[in-house]
């Protein structure tokens, strides 16, 4: 990641603030965290020696709401990284209505050298650091990048341990049997299938006909690859860290799900029960899988992927951005001078803290709900945000970034003059 992504991402609060009545005070709270909070993680590895890694949490606004955002693991997180994500958060919870402002974690260290014993202590010994920073009314973190329920089942319970009691709200994305909700595992991907069903009725497009290609085959992408498998899109490439594989035909997903996940690797196949056999692929980069020719191009990995280098070469007509800024502001531009339609991820990727929302309201009031109640008020939250979205942008003539930061933008300069700004303190001095 860039050096200078946290100002790539406010870039946009300028262009967005063009087509609201915003006070400028909110404006300028926007472009700088609250909070921001650097910790030593030292950790016994399992042959006796001592590591220590670096943590960050940054807490970007809470005017709305209590911070909410997840943690991530992987070896490029830094400062500058968390804060942009931070700040995406608290336009995401804008965004779609949540009562909750911004925040977002990490730790430097890439997981897959770490056994699962020194994945526990990494992870009991980062809320050890950060417990007084978070908490059920402060801040709640969720799984992000190479975390997951087990990880924060394991931080709950150490955030628990320190304060003497047991805190399921404090911590959200875990284990069902530790107070998690149903629906989390698949919500972000989820999400973006709302999203898109949203477009194939704007668009009356028939699903057989409109070829996919994913980047990014972890959860969320494999998640909204099945969905849109099972209502009969193409799915005709898919990647993961190690590269991709395309075929013009698409894929059998429930097959190259049930592979990935089983032997750890993305292989080109279509089982039947536990058998499965190769079948006929091109295996593709990562960068060649944003330039094929297809309809739908979801970036589900990492941030930054679309650039100025490379925006001019991407062919699909709509990208819907499950990961967290995979185009940058420069390639933005570029996009849309070429009427490539863009779902940004603040409210395609919107499905995972809306049922992490769901999960922190199940936690404090001891009632929870079943799978098909989760699905059901996802179901309701996504559409009617992509509709307002997608009216806000109609009716103005913006691209559906625009649209939805200036919603965000909106909501969060609302809560910002309900407690007095330059405009209200001046008024009453002159009365």
């Amino acid at each position: 990641m860039s050096a200078n992504t946290f100002e790539d991402a406010i870039r946009r609060l300028d262009t967005a603030a063009a087509h609201i009545d915003i006070d400028p005070e909110a404006l300028e709270k926007l472009k700088h965290p609250a909070a921001v909070i650097q910790v030593s993680i030292p950790v016994r590895m399992d042959d006796g020696s001592l590591r220590v890694f670096t943590g960050y949490r940054v807490r970007h606004d809470d005017t709305r709401g209590p911070g909410k955002g997840g943690i991530r693991y992987h070896p490029n997180v830094d400062i500058d990284e968390t804060k942009a994500l931070a700040f995406w958060m608290t336009c995401k919870c804008a965004c779609v209505g949540l009562p909750f402002g911004g925040a977002k974690g990490g730790v430097t260290v890439n997981p897959k050298e770490l056994s699962p014993m020194e994945l526990e202590r990494l992870s009991r010994g980062f809320i050890e650091e950060i417990a007084d920073f978070i908490g059920p009314e402060i801040d709640i973190p969720a799984p992000d990048v190479y975390t997951n329920a087990m990880i924060m089942g394991w931080m709950m319970d150490e955030y628990s341990k320190i304060h003497r009691r047991r805190i399921p709200d404090a911590i959200t994305g875990k284990p069902i049997p530790l107070g998690g909700s149903h629906g989390r595992e698949d919500a972000t991907g989820r999400g973006a299938y709302y999203c898109i069903k949203q477009l194939e009725q704007i668009h009356a497009w028939k699903p057989q006909q409109i070829r996919v290609a994913i980047q990014g085959f972890g959860n969320a992408g494999q998640s909204v690859a099945a969905l849109l498998h099972a209502d009969g899109y193409r799915i005709v490439a898919v990647s993961d860290s190690q590269g991709g594989i395309y075929s013009p035909e698409g894929f059998d997903v429930p097959s190259l799900i049930y592979a990935k996940n089983t032997q750890k690797r993305l292989q080109a196949v279509y089982c039947e029960g536990t058998v499965c056999e190769a079948v006929e692929a091109q295996r593709i980069t990562n960068a060649e899988l944003l330039e094929l020719d297809v309809d739908i191009l979801i970036p589900a990995a990492l941030e930054g992927q679309i650039t100025a280098e490379n925006a001019s070469r991407v062919r699909a007509s709509v990208i819907v951005e499950v990961a967290n800024g995979p185009v940058t502001s420069e390639a933005d531009t570029i996009l849309r001078d070429r009427k490539v339609l863009i779902v940004p991820d603040i409210l395609a990727n919107a499905g995972g803290v809306t049922v992490s929302y769901f999960e922190w309201v199940q936690n404090r009031t001891g009632y929870y709900w079943t799978r098909e109640e989760v699905y059901n008020k996802l179901r309701d939250v996504m559409t009617r945000e992509f509709v307002s979205v997608h009216r806000r942008a109609t009716e103005t003539g913006i691209d559906l970034r625009t649209a939805a930061y200036a919603q965000a933008l909106q909501r969060i300069g609302d809560a910002v003059a309900a407690q007095g700004t330059q405009r209200y303190f001046r008024r009453q001095n002159r009365g």
